[in-house]
């Protein structure tokens, strides 16, 4: 069995939100798995925040990139918020944004020529991270491309046009005019900043995900005492309201507070006289999922003075 580690318990804390006591009997019923604590605790009506998103700790900025039917979203880190307003900074993330529509990977984009350098961008983050005095990292990336149609885009807390802490990015794919498909797209970006959708369709749902909230729901459907029936009708339920609250084209438009986000491209299609489809998207959060040490202010601004 698993060693039940102090760190584990408080890892389960923060993605749950439940009682100290409560996550390390979750962990000891799941042999210390922590994901299987998760749906524990979740079962049990104990877990505040199930769901909880990664930690966003670490600084830098998320960059946006959009070219008619082609878009790029990057996150490049540093260790302050101070270097997400140096303008040096800002031009390089910028530039990695750009360089990112034309590149699918990031491997290939460390490796391509930076503009006006003579170095690439892997070798001008280097050079960057000598001159600032800042470690730095270009951690993801992530480009959509439609055949027909445009890519919208948005960016949260901008610091700097199309830099800022959540970049989003929508493909939507028609042979209707780009002009008309851009604010639609733009508007489905903000939607999906807000929202946070974890999948495009139901049918993107993936198999062992509906079995894992099927199990979930299953469980507390039964803590009820009505009969198997009626239970299997309260899991259907509440599957319904899964796809509402996870599934993008089944939510409910955050623009307008009412229409589905289906029906809203729908009628973006008799708008644009073609039919629409929303071919997929991408969420970037500046530093989701990373753990950063906890420093006071001022040790970070005296950091950053001797820099």
């Amino acid at each position: 069995m698993a060693e039940i580690t102090a760190s584990l318990v408080k890892d389960l804390r923060e993605k749950t939100g439940a009682g100290m006591m409560d996550c390390k009997k979750a962990l000891t019923e799941t042999a210390g798995d922590l994901e299987g604590a998760v749906d524990w605790l979740r079962k049990k009506g104990l877990a505040a925040a199930a769901k909880k998103a990664g930690r966003t700790a670490s600084e830098g900025l998320v960059g946006v990139a959009v070219k008619g039917n082609v878009g790029a979203v990057v996150e490049v880190n540093a260790e302050t918020d101070f270097v997400a307003r140096n303008d040096t900074f800002q031009k390089f993330v910028a530039g990695v944004a750009e360089l990112a529509l034309t590149h699918v990977d990031i491997d290939r984009l460390k490796a391509a020529p930076f503009p006006g350098t003579g170095r690439n961008v892997g070798e001008e983050m280097a050079h960057l991270i000598a001159t600032i005095g800042e470690n730095m990292t270009l951690r993801r990336m992530a480009r959509l491309h439609v055949p027909h149609g445009a890519v919208g885009a948005y960016v949260h807390n901008a610091t700097a046009p199309n830099l800022g802490k959540i970049g989003v990015l929508v493909a939507l794919e028609s042979t209707g005019p780009a002009d008309k498909l851009a604010p639609v797209g733009r508007q489905l970006a903000m939607h999906v900043a807000a929202a946070k959708p974890a999948y495009l369709d139901i049918a993107a749902v993936p198999a062992s995900d509906l079995a894992r909230e099927r199990d979930v729901l299953k469980e507390q459907a039964k803590a009820s005492g009505k009969a198997d029936a009626v239970v299997e009708k309260m899991v259907e339920g509440r599957l319904r309201k899964f796809y509402e609250e996870s599934v993008l084209v089944e939510q409910i438009f955050v623009v307008d507070g009412e229409t589905k986000v289906s029906k809203v491209v729908d009628a973006a299609a008799k708008e644009v006289g073609a039919p629409v489809k929303v071919a997929g998207f991408e969420r970037l959060v500046l530093g989701e999922g990373i753990e950063k040490e906890a420093s006071d202010f001022a040790a970070e601004v005296a950091a950053t003075l001797k820099h």
